[in-house]
């Protein structure tokens, strides 16, 4: 499975932006794929997920209500819309996918490369 992340960018607080994942491989359709976040002095965070065949969603609180995950099959490719953006939401975003659902990053089998996303206030 391949990935390759792309959106993100610098915008201003309460801005929105959307990233979006390409998939690619042999049946990553019965993966599930999250999304994940880090800042120089975190570790890295589990944002959002979807399972590809149900798309049944989750969510960390920190970001409910705000993001969305989605999945276009046809395109083969996971969003991750991001609305009311807080500066706090600054870190560089990682599209994974894994056999399970799981918040823990390691978990997740297949990376792409990060995204950069930066929020000024």
């Amino acid at each position: 499975v391949q990935l390759q992340a792309s959106g993100g960018g610098l915008v201003r607080s309460g801005d929105s932006l959307r990233l979006s994942c390409a998939v690619s491989g042999r049946a990553f359709s019965s993966y599930v794929m999250g999304w994940f976040r880090q800042s120089p002095e975190k570790e890295r965070e589990f944002v959002a997920a979807i399972r590809w065949g149900t798309g049944s969603t989750y969510y960390a609180d920190s970001v409910k209500g705000r993001f969305t995950i989605s999945r276009d099959k046809s395109k083969n490719t996971v969003y991750l819309q991001m609305n009311s953006l807080k500066p706090e939401d600054t870190a560089v975003y990682y599209c994974a996918a894994g056999y399970r659902y799981d918040t823990i990053w390691n978990e997740y089998n297949y990376w792409g490369q990060g995204t950069q996303v930066t929020v000024s206030s």
